[in-house]
């Protein structure tokens, strides 16, 4: 080729890196009981970054999975084939215990270098977390049924990744889905039509359909059905002991926005045998414990995906000039890149707070466990409604180049919107602060405690909390409250990050963030930060190297 066709002002591959070169999540982990777990994190932050992994995450999105209902001579398998790229990657996820350590190795601090485990990973590729954080989420719902714990708590504990359809108790390790969404209900799982009818022996039969099942190829999956005292939980294996298929009928997989590397699927149960988890009637109070376990993952997962977007916008604006000088030196794309880097970090330095809340929690402190009801639903509803806006404008940096699939950035697009749809989309969640503020009066104080921790450092902060504490008081009528629930929603995180980055981040970027979110110096969109805003020092920590 003639030399007009060199190829020069591109950046270089971005790889070699670590994803656990993030001060925020290293702070987070050292302050929070999870520095024993910080080798780990960031040997497993290492991989992530590799070419090796960048190469496997490339070929399990490009290569979706494909259902095989049938095998050629006829017989029913409702198999899903996966790229060898996907089970690399889950192999990797689950050997480093993303999926279950907490609960098989329970000790100070667990949750939160799991959550640091699952934010590193999850910037290589998110789809296939997916059934990594519903096998997580489905041991403590499984512990109300104690007997079925016994025998299957282990296997979902299990660091062995053991795809395949065989009866699950002759496996080395396995993997929990979810089967709850029905076309007519949504999130109104009350309204589900599934049926559950004894089956003599202490199991049931379950009939219906599902209109969303994740992970169709999963061992296991928890399921609601209407038995004869109402909506109830139960464990469906995917095999039955004899090695028969359970009469789980795979109907199609789903032709989705994003997450495409990972299966979602509508099912058909005819007679399919399962066994109930908790008490007859009371489904919804069982698995209220995994609905919280994955919101906390969707804002893992969106804190994840901002920081990946913002470093493939960091690097490609280092390396990129125009108008004769790189781009990152430029006024106005400072102020966006700083702009990203303080979103980035707020979501970080939450969803790692709630990680300290779950241990915390689980170890016995009220206090946290109602600061977690709140904060969980508020910053499930915030955080992942800005991972969208912080995904399209960090594409928008790469300009042209980030609109092409080979950067990468069409897949963090995609993936963005899942996040504040799965387990509850903005209303539910919403709604479901509301619900905490009024039947447990408890996280409110424990919220305003958290907050307070940090009263007196910026006077915008003890502002932007004086008028939450206004609104909360305007919420008497309950029509004016449901209309005011994003809001306050949004007011409750915006806050407590305000709290949490004042008290643990660089003065930098706590002023950043206050002078835009909470004192409304910011415009509508990325790139509005307040002349004052010192962008050098946001930017030098949000490309830290090395964040030891």
């Amino acid at each position: 080729m003639s030399a007009t066709h060199d190829v020069f002002n591109q950046p270089p591959p971005l790889t070699g890196f670590t994803t656990a070169d993030d001060p925020a999540l290293l702070e987070a982990l050292r302050r929070d009981g999870g520095g024993w777990g910080e080798r780990e994190v960031r040997e497993l932050g290492a991989r992530a970054g590799s070419q090796e992994v960048q190469e496997w995450a490339r070929a399990a999105e490009a290569h979706p999975p494909v259902l095989r209902t049938h095998d050629r001579f006829g017989h029913r398998v409702d198999e899903v084939e996966f790229h060898p790229a996907w089970h690399q990657l889950m192999a990797e996820a689950v050997g480093s215990g993303q999926h279950a350590a907490p609960w098989a190795e329970p000790r100070p601090g667990a949750h939160l270098v799991r959550a640091a485990k699952f934010y590193a990973w999850a910037q290589a590729e998110p789809g296939h977390g997916c059934p990594v954080s519903m096998t997580y989420a489905a041991v403590p719902a499984l512990r109300a049924q104690p007997e079925l714990a016994a025998v299957y708590e282990p296997l979902l504990a299990s660091r062995a990744y053991d795809f395949g359809l065989r009866p699950p108790l002759g496996k080395r390790g396995l993997i929990a889905g979810m089967s709850m969404t029905e076309k007519q209900g949504g999130s109104d799982v009350r309204a589900n039509t599934t049926t559950a009818e004894p089956a003599g022996d202490g199991s049931y039969v379950i009939t219906g359909h599902k209109w969303f099942t994740s992970a169709p190829m999963s061992d296991v999956f928890l399921v609601l059905a209407q038995a004869r005292e109402g909506l109830t939980c139960f464990l469906m294996p995917r095999v039955l002991p004899d090695g028969t298929l359970n009469a789980m009928r795979l109907q199609r997989l789903k032709d989705k926005l994003g997450n495409r590397s990972n299966a979602s699927a509508e099912v058909e149960y005819e007679q399919a045998l399962a066994r109930p988890v908790g008490e007859p009637g009371r489904g919804v109070r069982t698995i209220v414990e995994m609905v919280n376990m994955t919101r906390l993952d969707c804002v893992i997962g969106s804190a994840a995906g901002m920081r990946a977007g913002l470093r493939q916008a960091l690097h490609h604006a280092a390396h990129r000039k125009a108008f004769g000088a790189e781009l990152i030196d430029q006024p106005l794309m400072r102020n966006v890149l700083a702009d990203l880097a303080v979103e980035s970090e707020a979501a970080t330095v939450l969803a790692m707070r709630l990680a300290a809340a779950l241990d915390r929690s689980e170890a016995g402190d009220d206090g946290e466990a109602a600061l977690r009801r709140l904060a969980l639903a508020a910053g499930k509803y915030w955080v992942c409604k800005r991972g969208s806006a912080h995904a399209a404008e960090a594409l928008e940096c790469l300009g042209g180049n980030g609109y092409v699939e080979e950067s990468g950035m069409p897949r963090l697009y995609r993936e963005a919107p899942l996040l504040s749809i799965w387990e509850g989309s903005g209303n539910v969640a919403a709604l479901d602060v509301l619900r905490a503020l009024t039947r447990e009066p408890a996280a409110l104080d424990a919220y305003f405690a958290e907050v307070g921790a940090a009263a007196g450092a910026d006077a915008r902060l003890d502002a932007a909390t004086g008028r939450l504490r206004a609104l909360l008081g305007s919420l008497g009528d309950p029509g004016r409250a449901q209309l005011l629930a994003r809001r306050v929603a949004e007011q409750l995180t915006l806050v407590l990050q305000g709290s949490l980055l004042v008290r643990y981040s660089t003065p930098a970027v706590a002023d950043a963030f206050c002078a835009s979110r909470l004192d409304a110096d910011w415009g509508n969109a990325f790139g509005t930060l307040p002349p004052g805003a010192d962008l050098g020092a946001v930017l030098e920590r949000a490309r830290a190297k090395d964040a030891r």
